[in-house]
């Protein structure tokens, strides 16, 4: 699944309303972005992934005014939403497993709670790039950005998240 997938369509009206201070709008922008910024901040922050999808909806009420181009909500979000899932994951410091039925769908449900056994196994910058890059399917220099690191980091720390993905997946 990439993110254009699970992006629903937001009327540029209804981000112009919210950022005016429309409770209404704000209430009806948040509802629309909840879902998505849930399916983030879980596989990174795992069991503390509805603590880090509250904090990103938090930040993003209190500066969607700072959004200039509407166009861009969903990056804006995306970066604010990773951001905030790898601070709780490591301020939390736990890597009991998360299940990710959500992502899952129809899907074999042991497999998805196998994934998810690995993926707590992860550290949290690892989860956040895998989950950027192979559930997002962001490019290399969005991850960069969303990240705020190098885009020879975002592909080191790729390789290695891969790598360890595939060693615990293994035995």
């Amino acid at each position: 699944m990439t993110g254009t997938d699970a992006r629903p369509q937001v009327d540029p009206a209804l981000v112009r309303a919210a950022q005016r201070g429309d409770p209404i709008a704000l209430g009806d922008l948040m509802d629309l972005l909840a879902p998505y910024v849930g399916r983030i901040c879980g596989p990174i922050a795992l069991q503390d992934g509805p603590d880090a999808a509250q904090e990103t909806l938090i930040v993003v009420l209190r500066n969607i005014g700072q959004l200039r181009d509407h166009a861009a909500l969903f990056g804006w979000v995306r970066a604010i939403a990773v951001r905030e899932a790898v601070r709780v994951a490591v301020r939390a410091k736990r890597s009991s497993g998360d299940r990710l039925e959500e992502f899952a769908g129809d899907a074999d449900q042991q497999l998805a709670t196998d994934v998810g056994d690995v993926l707590a196994r992860l550290t949290a910058e690892h989860r956040a790039v895998l989950v950027l890059r192979d559930l997002e399917g962001v490019d290399e220099a969005t991850a960069s950005a969303v990240l705020a690191v190098p885009p020879g980091t975002v592909r080191s720390r790729l390789h290695r998240a891969r790598q360890s993905f595939r060693k615990v997946w293994e035995s």
